[in-house]
């Protein structure tokens, strides 16, 4: 610790954000540290003092998603329903949708747009497996309105069809997918609306059905970029295969917002609410390494 702090020392630092330093903390928001950990409590920084000032930074800028973010996960049950995890996730979501802080992202960003691309998902059973790739590699297969609706196609065959005994979620192009196509975000101007939208079609609810009828069966390939809603969906398969160049993160903390398709239920039963809430709240990415020591993928390849 460079003998700046001790453990047992917590700094709340805003919005509800208590992190501790050294010794791990179940109450806590998480735990830093200098030294290499198993801990799930507890991330592995360079330097703890350089990580809370960005920390702070970051909280005192977005204090309400932050705050969302904090009460989110703690009310998450990872052994309970994931139906009543994705409700309130996107109850939350929502409620940031319509807040200043995701109104300031929108005005610095500018106009919506929404680019369309043919077959934004495409799909191809071979015998008894089922392989669903996100297809808009220009954008490394951000993920769209267009692109749910095509995955969530895809994913009815798998869920219907008793005789798929394998289903595999890929990417084409560069990255699997770099999460929400930000060009498109704010196009949903009734937050109630887009609640009943992510809810009534969810992918999350969906491959969570499908894993647990396939279990590791039901498997995802990443690579290059793997960034929020990405993320998320591929944390709800039962397997997931990490190429060594995959870079994985939840970025939504800089639009105002948390996860929203449903990562604060896949990434807390995978990692715990410590090293989720880490992943929003420094907007960091983990390399594939990172991610395997940690849960969040089950073997690189």
């Amino acid at each position: 610790m460079n003998g700046v702090f001790s453990d047992g020392t917590a700094l709340d630092l805003a919005a509800g954000v208590r992190v501790a330093l050294g010794a791990p903390a179940d109450d806590a928001t998480f735990t830093l540290t200098e030294d290499v950990t198993g801990d799930r409590r507890a991330i592995t920084v360079a330097s703890v003092p350089d990580a809370l000032a960005d920390l702070t930074e970051r909280c005192l800028r977005w204090p309400q998603a932050t705050a969302v973010c904090g009460d989110v996960l703690r009310a998450l049950d990872p052994a309970g329903s994931t139906f009543a995890g994705v409700i309130t996730e996107s109850l939350a979501y929502s409620t940031l949708q319509s807040g200043a802080e995701f109104a300031r992202w929108l005005a610095d960003r500018g106009p919506a747009q929404v680019p369309e691309f043919p077959d934004p998902v495409v799909a191809e059973r071979n015998n008894d497996t089922l392989t669903i790739r996100f297809n808009r590699p220009q954008r490394h297969n951000a993920f769209s309105t267009d692109a749910r609706a095509a995955l969530l196609e895809a994913l009815e065959v798998a869920r219907l069809d008793p005789s798929v005994s394998e289903v595999v979620l890929a990417g084409n192009g560069p990255s699997f997918c770099s999460g929400g196509d930000l060009a498109e975000f704010g196009t949903f101007t009734d937050p109630a609306g887009a609640h009943l939208a992510r809810t009534r079609h969810s992918p999350a609810l969906v491959l969570d059905e499908i894993t647990a009828r396939l279990g590791a069966a039901c498997r995802a390939e990443v690579h290059g970029q793997v960034q929020g809603s990405g993320l998320e969906m591929a944390a709800f398969c039962g397997w997931v295969r990490c190429h060594p160049d995959a870079v994985l993160g939840l970025p939504e903390l800089a639009l105002g917002l948390i996860p929203g398709a449903g990562g604060t239920v896949s990434i807390t039963r995978r990692i715990g609410r410590w090293r989720a809430a880490y992943l929003v709240l420094s907007g960091r990415s983990v390399d594939a390494a990172t991610a395997l020591q940690w849960g969040l993928v089950d073997e690189i390849g």
